[in-house]
This record gives C-alpha cells, structure tokens and sequence, in this order.
C-alpha cells in the first residue's frame, strides 16, 4: 500500500532500550516490566496497574476475578470485537448482545439497562475507538442493579472524561497494547483496578496462583493460576512509547481534527460523534459512509488501506442465538455502523498531502 494503515512508530531509543534487556539475561517479567506497569498507573492516574499478555487474556481474568461463570449473563454491545465476547462465553457464561448509539458507536445504555435479568453478573461495555463512555450513565446503572463493570479499554489508553484518563471508572478497565493501538508493546495488555483487593488476585492469577503477598524463595499457591506475564522485552518498548505518549497523542488528535475538517466537506458522509464531556485518543478514525464496502474495494485498489471498523457480532457464525448468546433487541444501531463505518489511515508521521491523498480517494467514491 502507497498509503498504509498504520506505521509503527519505532525509536532508536526502543532499539537501545529492548537491546539492554537482551544484554541483562533478564528476558521474563522483571524490574522492567514492573517499570512500565508503574508509569502506565501513573500516567494514567489509577491505584493499580497490572501488565499481561494480551487484551484478551486480561478481560478474562477481570471476569474471573469477580467470579463470572457457567449460568450466568454477561452484556456485551453487539458492535466490537469478537474478542468482548468470546471470554465469557468461553467461562461458560450466556452473553447478551446489545445494541449501540450509531452516532458515537457505543453501547446504548438504555438497552443495556432494559438487558439486565436476575442473572446478569457483569456489564462489559466498550470504549470503542478510544472514545470514553459516558461513565456517569454507567456508574448510575451500575449502582442502581449493584452490577460490576469490566471495561474493554482495549482502544481508549490516553482518552478521558470529565479531566480523568480512562482507567479508573469501571471496577476494572483492560486495554490492549497491540501494534493499532496508541502505546504499543507488539502484543500485550495492561489491567486497571482501584480495589486492593481486586489488584491482589489479579497479581496471584497471571502468577499461577501465587500469594501475591509471598515471596518466591517461600512461595505460596494459594489457588489455581495462569501465566500472563508480560516479558521484560517487550515492556522495553512499552517504556519508551510510554516517554512520548502525550506527543503521540496530540499527534493522533491533531491528524483526526483534520480528517473531520475534510471529510465534513463529503456529501454524505457522517462524523462519529465523541461522548460529552470526553477527550477522544483516536486508536481509530473513522467516518460514516454510504455504500461503505464498494467504497473500501475501490480506495485499496488505489493503494490507500482503508478497513471497516469493526463487527457486528450478530452476523457471525459465533454469535447466533443458543445457549452461550442471546440477542437483547433488533441490533439496528450495530447494523448501521457496520454497514457504513470506514477507518482511516492513522500513524504518527501522516503527511498533510497523504491525508488529502486519503480524503480525495474517499470523495472520488
């Protein structure tokens, strides 16, 4: 492709930093590792951060911790990755797939509240794209049916509301660290807690069940575990992206802005809307179009990567109505952004005259 997706942004300075990590001998998790779990809870402005493999792996252990299992329900919104949805029904659990706002393609909170049963466990909603909930919305709904909340904060490292980064809102929030998202790490995950308690027994988990309180020369299993540690090298690179993240992120704020001046201009096409009183980090750009995949097929060929936003979970062969899922309503919302959401060619040194290259493309039809 002339005009990729994404670029990785790599530094000679994440080169020194993972080639010091080799020279250590130190490959496992260390004091690395326990360096960029540090930084991403402070830089976040959250009690407790714990790094893991992956996003994945992350929201399954946030719904074991709460002790999520087979019997009962958990809300997932119908437009995300299948990945939202696949760990709970893989503990065992009924996912009940709801619809979403098409204006901010976030799950809407008044299906999600009309879902809820007496056997809903878990609220699982989505900062899709890196556009923070409406976490006032949430918390009420969360309180009112005394319901715990495990965000996918898979997309939204470096969003915000109301003055305070994603992280701390939900009972616990999990983001992804892969190569799309704004900080990096190749692959991996980091989790966010406020509770001690919660932190404690996610730390035991991905330790295999070790007493987080126990040292490893008198080590204590106090139950069954898992290995979700992430690796010295690759919190090396987490490191050094973690120095820079505010200039990435004004970067990313600042191509979107852009792309929302030029693409405003488009008869037809329709922004996303960010929720109010939320600061967007743009792990996607997307734009609503008509006649979305005839318009991707035409813009590739041009070599320029466009990519839909993501799926409709409902019109997969995974998701069909059964014992592991049920659809809560029509699923309209989630239709219509998957039918007409378009993601963007986003990534750090996006040149004016790509993006105008971009936007031109997409115009043409």
């Amino acid at each position: 492709m002339k005009i990729p997706l994404i670029k990785l942004y790599i530094t000679e300075g994440m080169k020194r930093r993972v080639g010091e990590v080799l020279d250590s001998g130190m490959l496992t998790e260390g004091k690395v590792t326990a360096a960029f779990e540090t930084g991403c809870r402070d830089y976040l402005g959250v009690s407790h951060c714990l790094a893991v493999t992956s996003c994945t792996a992350g929201i399954e252990a946030a719904l074991r911790c709460l002790g999520i299992t087979a019997g009962d329900e958990v809300i997932v919104p119908d437009y995300t990755y299948p990945a939202t949805a696949s760990v709970p029904m893989l503990l065992g659990a009924t996912v009940v797939l709801v619809d979403i706002d098409p204006q901010t393609m976030l799950i809407d909170y008044d299906a999600m509240e009309a879902a809820i049963t007496p056997r809903t466990k878990a609220l699982v909603p989505v900062s899709l794209f890196g556009n923070p909930l409406d976490y006032d919305r949430l918390t009420a709904i969360s309180h009112r049916y005394d319901l715990p909340v495990v965000e996918d904060a898979a997309c939204a490292f470096g969003a915000s509301y109301r003055g305070r980064r994603v992280g701390g809102f939900a009972d616990i929030s999990v983001f992804s660290l892969h190569p799309r998202k704004f900080i990096t790490t190749g692959e991996g995950g980091l989790i966010t807690a406020e509770r001690k308690e919660y932190r404690d027994w996610l730390w035991s988990y991905k330790h295999f069940g070790l007493a987080a309180t126990g040292s490893r020369e008198a080590a204590r299993f106090i139950m069954p575990g898992t290995n979700y540690k992430m690796s010295d090298l690759l919190a090396a690179v987490g490191l050094e992206q973690l120095a820079v993240a505010e200039e990435l992120l004004s970067r990313r704020q600042e191509l979107a802005a852009r792309y929302h001046d030029l693409c405003g201009r488009i008869p037809g096409f329709e922004l996303p809307q960010t929720t109010p009183n939320g600061v967007h980090s743009y792990q996607t750009c997307c734009v609503m179009v008509p006649e979305r995949d005839r318009l991707l097929t035409r813009v590739r060929q041009q070599g320029i990567e466009v990519q839909i936003g993501t799926y409709c979970l409902h019109r997969q062969p995974a998701f069909q109505p059964g014992p592991r899922c049920r659809w809560a309503d029509a699923l309209a919302g989630s239709a219509e952004a998957g039918d007409r959401c378009l993601a963007l060619p986003l990534f750090h040194d996006l040149t004016d005259a790509e993006q105008d290259a971009v936007v031109a493309a997409i115009g043409r039809g």
